[in-house]
């Protein structure tokens, strides 16, 4: 097999799997279970992609500025349409699961609508895609020689590093600043917070909108990578892998790291053993399912061993202390 690519392809899927997990890391550290990252990450790319199809006349669609848009307009987008989910769990006391999978079936009914709405009024075509073209890759050089530990810094996708500066900044401020301390407490005992003169909703508010916004950047880094395009297909269960990733990872963001890139391997390592034992197509999908069922056997052997936010999925009423 070819280890080289296992390693790339690998760390293209592990990456934007991971950027997700530490988003829904804040929000659940924070006290708000968050089932919605499919949705955030779906709308997010929806958003991208759409400011992609309206510049690009005029702009010109080879224009390298428009994919530093999508990816901002993006993270804006998932950060705006976690609001939804925020506001009905922090403002409304919503059951926090309910309201994430309304807010994941509410994306991608809204996001195939408005595409179809979008390319026929601007394409004339009521198509349920938008076109993105290649990402570009680039390689590090030096490092990328390397036998084997190379092939990390090879082919790297130009999302890559705005993964990995959000993940250190993500890191930074949730162990090492006074916000990711009142936040982390939150998730344990908010009305403790409360009782210190902290604004417990506002943080879980803005923790959440933290969370759409890494989300989004998840989205437009699987449009771009996988298909190239948006389409109603980037809602695969990327979101419900980022979450399997953070519990197996205890809430932790270097251990989810950790289990990210078992997950990327794993899926790169099924799809490149098809290719060696020369395996039809349809074996072949068989294989994408492998972080799935890696997920299934993870919740069998070690789930007894997480330790989640005492607070997680509890409502806060400050009238009830």
């Amino acid at each position: 097999m070819n280890i080289e690519a296992i390693i790339i392809d690998g760390m293209a899927f592990a990456l934007p799997i991971f950027i997700m997990a530490i988003g829904g890391i804040y929000s659940e550290k924070s006290g708000i279970t968050m089932l919605a990252l499919e949705g955030l990450q779906g709308f997010g790319a929806f958003c991208g992609a759409a400011a992609v199809l309206m510049l690009s006349p005029a702009i010109g669609a080879n224009n390298p500025a428009l994919i530093y848009i999508a990816i901002a307009v993006s993270m804006i987008g998932g950060m705006i349409y976690a609001m939804l989910h925020a506001g009905l769990s922090i403002k409304f006391l919503a059951n926090q699961v309910i309201s994430g999978v309304v807010v994941n079936i509410l994306a991608v009914a809204l996001t195939t609508f408005l595409t179809s709405l979008l390319n026929e009024s601007l394409t004339g075509e009521a198509s349920n895609k938008i076109q993105l073209g290649a990402a570009p890759r680039f390689t590090i050089p030096m490092v990328s020689e390397i036998p084997i530990l190379g092939a990390f810094f090879k082919k790297m996708y130009i999302f890559a590093p705005f993964v990995m500066v959000f993940a250190l900044a993500a890191w930074y401020v949730l162990y090492k600043t006074p916000y990711g301390l009142r936040l982390r407490a939150c998730g344990e005992n908010p009305y403790s917070v409360d009782a210190a003169g902290g604004n417990v909703n506002r943080i879980r508010f803005t923790a959440v909108m933290i969370c759409g916004l890494l989300s989004g950047l998840a989205g437009i880094f699987f449009a771009y990578s996988t298909s190239a395009n948006f389409s109603p297909s980037i809602y695969m269960g990327y979101g419900y892998l980022s979450i399997a990733a953070l519990i197996f990872g205890n809430w932790k963001i270097m251990p989810t790291l950790a289990v990210c890139l078992f997950f990327g391997l794993a899926k790169s390592g099924g799809y490149q053993l098809t290719l060696a034992l020369g395996l039809s197509s349809k074996v072949s999908d068989l294989f994408l399912t492998i972080p799935y069922i890696l997920t299934l056997l993870l919740l069998i052997f070690f789930s007894k061993h997480n330790h989640p936010p005492r607070a997680v999925g509890k409502a806060f009423d400050p009238g009830q202390n």
